[in-house]
């Protein structure tokens, strides 16, 4: 056969895979769910200080070096007396610390509206063993419009939160999240799929809730073998989202 013609052939027949590989993706879209609308309630005022086992991740600037960037530099968030501010397009952060089944709490404040646009408004998240992800975004009120499976504290695009427990933006809020991590066969082939139980501002959200897999944003979950420990990861979504008193037990 021609060596060109070969090239060519070739070169239709990659072309032709990726645009039916493309197609079985469904519109993102699809996985938007709006059937549920969650009432508001009011929380109530409690800060939570961590227990004598918990290990403290941020507590301060002294807690900067517990964490660092994906590729492993140094982290460039903004830290003061206030706790740890997002700079928009440094990236996700996540812990040098790997952890499987765990009690975490977490306190987070999202920014002034004027600040972002859109649906970009006070997004962020917490994603337990890098993966399974715990929404944090802008929700007071249902002033920022989006599907109810992405308001705070959903395990986003699978669990919509019992009802909707956010502050208002620049204020401090928190969630406490009970997660059991995955357990994989020797095979590695899941045997016990991860659960979580979330309260936001000490309401109870998320009930021993099962996950479907780790996060995807289009398309839609499953399980694939993954260590047993791994780090937690804060996500960069280009919202200055600050954060403080963050600290974890092991289960």
């Amino acid at each position: 056969m021609n060596y060109k013609l070969s090239i060519s052939l070739f070169s239709a027949t990659l072309l032709t895979s990726i645009i039916t590989f493309s197609q079985t993706l469904p519109p993102a879209s699809a996985t938007e769910d709006w059937s549920v609308k969650p009432p508001v309630v009011v929380p109530a005022e409690s800060p939570v200080l961590p227990p004598s086992d918990a290990v403290v991740l941020f507590g301060g600037k002294e807690d900067l070096g517990k964490w660092e960037h994906l590729d492993k530099s140094a982290v460039k968030w903004e830290v003061n007396a206030g706790g740890m501010t997002i700079v928009p397009k440094t990236t996700d952060i996540q812990t040098k610390q790997k952890f499987g089944s765990a009690q975490v709490h977490i306190e987070w404040k999202t920014p002034d509206p004027k600040e972002d646009q859109g649906m970009n408004r006070g997004n962020s998240g917490v994603f337990l063993m890098g993966l399974y992800e715990l929404q944090i975004y802008e929700s007071y009120n249902y002033e920022t419009r989006i599907y109810y499976n992405g308001q705070a504290g959903s395990v986003y695009k699978q669990h919509i939160p019992l009802v909707n427990a956010a502050r208002k933006p620049q204020t401090w809020q928190s969630f406490d999240i009970i997660f059991d991590a995955p357990v994989f066969n020797a095979d590695k082939t899941l045997k016990t799929p991860a659960y979580m139980t979330v309260l936001h501002n000490n309401v109870l959200i998320l009930n021993h809730v099962e996950l479907k897999g780790p996060m995807v944003y289009q398309g839609y979950p499953k399980y694939k073998y993954h260590e047993a420990k791994m780090p937690l990861r804060l996500q960069e979504h280009g919202s200055r989202v600050s954060f403080r008193n963050i600290w974890i037990r092991e289960l």
